[in-house]
């Protein structure tokens, strides 16, 4: 297969979220696309479209207070993700502030009237029906206030849509000192600031556990959620909404030659090589198959932290959480230079890391304090000594995706160092950009090209995978119709290196391309108007929606 951009419709706003999660509706060929921040629905015409024509915007606000679910429209935040079956449009709204418990919107997929709403967890993700459609799944990330004023815990929501009953889905049962803690296995997950005694601002696992996205198997039994910051992916059994098991996706070894990467963003460009450093792999989206039975996974290894609600803690309330404190800039941290991983964490680092911590190799490299200390052997407590020496640091993401077995829970597939190496052959030092400005290098230090978006398709009895990359920007494809040996197929990107990104809240100034693919979704020939296979990607900073003709080939076997 090849593609190549066949569509795209207008901006609907520069770095403003405007076009993140997207959905089809077969039945009408519209396209919806979520425009976060301002809590809409962006609907337009015909996938097939040259320029897809914008049609509306759903105002969601306003339907939660029309049916008594809100007293004011204030109460009601961002919109986050969607998805289409049946008769339904479903929409993931969060609460304001988003602490509080979010809905789901259930709009009549003829009129786009509202149909129903639904109380779920606080800071609903993302959303997604079974294959029959007869139940929507609902990723509640619980992420905690930006005071760590409160910590609500993630689950997982179950929405019958026959009569839009729910049920919740929680992870106490994890928590330390309670029946399922000893399942998981602390030495392959991460618990930022995780405490059985809850000292200081410490969350319980159950807090801690943020469900970021989910995938359902073909014959509908089980849910796949991925818990992205604690690099781990949960089991649900559907048949009776039971957390079957927890499993956790240990870390790459970027010293192994094939996991080359580039560590920094002032070594002169393009630096791929082996360094003592372990990915967090870390999945945002992710996406499952069945092959020969058995039910695999994808996922997109973006890595995150949850640092980021971290803006306003003190001092001695971040300290006693176990984080690190940045005072120069009055921020709590735990992403830390390796260079800093000294000076200002006073962590033993060993021989190796000192003589690399210099900017030209390891040294601006982003890592994670909390796991870097904890996985070299210190201790979680409370102002526990920080001289067991590091060895290995520990950063975010794996810059790849991966298949994995759902019944071992082992990684079976990983593309290695293909996203940096075919970026830095098609772009050389323009590699590892950032999605909002055009200058090279400039995302090595962090998390490199950065994968975020993933799904599947199937095309004439072959199984694909199209991996969005979130700051370098464009789709790798691969073919995973055999889930032990994939193979590499395509790398399209119609972004312009020689542009660079401007614009403001209501106008895409200056056409770069399209910027940072969030979501995406596979349209099959069966379902689209012309019998064509499409992808359509949702592009949050250029505020484009993006549509990709799949084109077909045939081919001899050698």
């Amino acid at each position: 297969i090849s593609l190549k951009r066949s569509g795209r419709t207008l901006s609907r706003g520069f770095d403003v979220s405007a076009a993140e999660i997207v959905a089809y509706d077969k039945a009408n060929n519209r396209i919806f696309s979520i425009n976060a921040q301002s809590g809409l629905v962006d609907v337009f015409s015909d996938v097939s479209a040259e320029q897809p024509a914008f049609i509306s915007s759903i105002q969601l606000a306003p339907m939660l207070l029309a049916n008594g679910f809100v007293a004011d429209v204030a109460e009601v935040g961002g919109a986050n993700g969607i998805d289409v079956s049946g008769n339904y449009v479903a929409v993931a709204v969060q609460a304001n502030p988003k602490t509080d418990n979010g809905w789901v919107v259930f709009l009549n997929l003829n009129g786009l009237s509202f149909a129903e709403a639904v109380e779920v967890g606080a800071l609903p993700d993302m959303v997604t029906f079974t294959p029959n459609g007869t139940a929507l799944l609902v990723a509640n990330e619980g992420e905690p206030a930006e005071d760590y004023s409160f910590d609500p815990e993630g689950s997982v929501s179950v929405i019958n849509v026959l009569n839009f009953s729910v049920t919740h889905i929680g992870f106490s049962d994890f928590n330390e000192g309670n029946s399922r803690f000893s399942e998981l296995n602390l030495s392959r997950i991460v618990l930022d600031g995780y405490s059985a005694t809850n000292i200081g601002n410490k969350a319980s696992v159950a807090q801690s556990f943020e469900p970021e996205f989910i995938t359902v198997s073909d014959d509908n039994s089980k849910a796949f959620v991925a818990l992205q910051e604690n690099n781990a992916i949960a089991v649900i059994d559907l048949t009776d909404n039971s957390i079957e098991k927890i499993f956790g996706l240990g870390f790459k070894d970027h010293s192994i030659p094939g996991n080359e990467m580039d560590a920094g963003d002032a070594d002169g460009g393009v630096n791929l090589k082996t360094w003592p450093v372990m990915g967090i792999y870390m999945p945002d989206s992710i996406d499952s198959f069945t092959y020969n039975g058995k039910t695999f996974i994808v996922t997109a290894n973006e890595g995150d932290s949850r640092e980021d609600w971290l803006l306003t803690i003190d001092q001695t309330s971040c300290e006693s959480a176990g984080y690190y404190f940045y005072s120069t800039d009055s921020e709590c941290l735990d992403e830390v230079r390796v260079k800093h991983l000294i000076s200002r964490a006073g962590l033993t680092i060993s021989a190796l890391l000192t003589s690399l911590n210099g900017d030209a190799n390891l040294g601006r490299l982003k890592a994670s304090y909390h796991t870097t200390r904890i996985m070299n052997g210190n201790s979680r407590s409370v102002g526990s000594d920080k001289t067991q020496t590091i060895n290995k640091v520990y950063a975010y993401g794996a810059r790849s995706f991966s298949i994995w077995d759902i019944e071992s829970g082992e990684q079976i597939f990983d593309s290695g160092n293909d996203f940096e190496r075919i970026t830095a052959l098609r772009y050389g030092v323009n590699f590892n950009n950032n999605h909002s400005q055009t200058a090279g290098d400039s995302r090595s230090d962090d998390k490199g090209p950065e994968p975020e978006a993933i799904t599947i398709g199937k095309i004439n009895g072959f199984t694909y995978a199209f991996i969005g990359l979130e700051r370098m920007g464009g789709v790798m494809v691969y073919d995973i119709s055999n889930p032990y040996s994939p193979k590499y197929v395509q790398y399209i990107n119609n972004r312009d290196l020689t542009v660079q990104p401007a614009g403001d809240a209501n106008n895409y100034t200056v056409d770069a391309g399209d910027l940072g693919p969030e979501g995406m979704e596979f349209i099959s020939a069966a379902d689209s108007p012309d019998n064509k296979n499409y992808l359509v990607v949702g592009n949050e900073v250029s505020g484009t929606t993006a549509v990709f003709e799949i084109t077909t080939h045939l081919f001899q076997p050698d």
